[in-house]
């Protein structure tokens, strides 16, 4: 049977991996999986799983179905158990479960990235006025990075924001999440090439 969905994908979390690396069998494994991804792409929600499967799946449920959740709510459509159906000879085969989205998603998703991208010139414009300059060196210090790292973390930062479906009421509030991403950076060891 070949299962249709309207979405192109979702975001597989770091918590999901390690907790199927901590599942024993193949069963359970296959089971955890299978339940993670007819949830994000059909909606449908486990009732047959049994044991560390089942338990693996519950402890990342508030991250899957917030997921899901925003999918839904981003693009105004439900993810529909109903509409998952058999593969005929009347209906074209969907090779690896793709389906192109509806042109009204894929306008949504380019006018998010264009008021990112609006949003991002404006603060690189008032960094360039000296409007962060304060806040712009104390990252340098505090991060011991050397001058002029900020430009590619910036566009990385952009790229995260666009991929990730973040917005941000202004150029403060960007900042605010910028510096965030790069203690997040930081502790992952990403900026060492930056650092002095």
């Amino acid at each position: 049977m070949v299962k249709l969905t309207k979405r192109k994908g979702f975001n597989f979390f770091r918590s999901y991996f390690d907790v199927y690396n901590e599942l024993e069998t193949i069963e359970d494994k296959v089971s955890f999986i299978d339940a993670l991804l007819d949830r994000q792409f059909l909606g449908i929600k486990p009732t047959n799983l049994k044991g560390l499967a089942k338990f693996a799946y519950i402890s990342q449920t508030n991250s899957i179905d917030s997921q899901v959740k925003g999918y839904e709510d981003k693009t105004k459509t439900k993810l529909n158990p109903l509409d998952v159906v058999e593969n005929t000879p009347t209906q074209p085969p969907c090779y690896g479960g793709k389906i192109t989205p509806t042109l009204q998603v894929e306008e949504k998703e380019k006018e998010k990235e264009q008021q990112i991208e609006e949003l991002y010139k404006k603060f690189v414009d008032e960094i360039k006025l000296g409007s962060f300059q304060t806040r712009i060196e104390s990252l340098y210090m505090r991060l011991r990075i050397k001058e002029g790292s900020l430009t590619p973390l910036l566009k990385d930062f952009k790229l995260h924001i666009i991929e990730e479906n973040r917005t941000h009421k202004d150029t403060n509030d960007f900042f605010i999440n910028f510096k965030n991403w790069l203690n997040v950076q930081d502790r992952n060891k990403i900026l060492d090439k930056y650092k002095k």
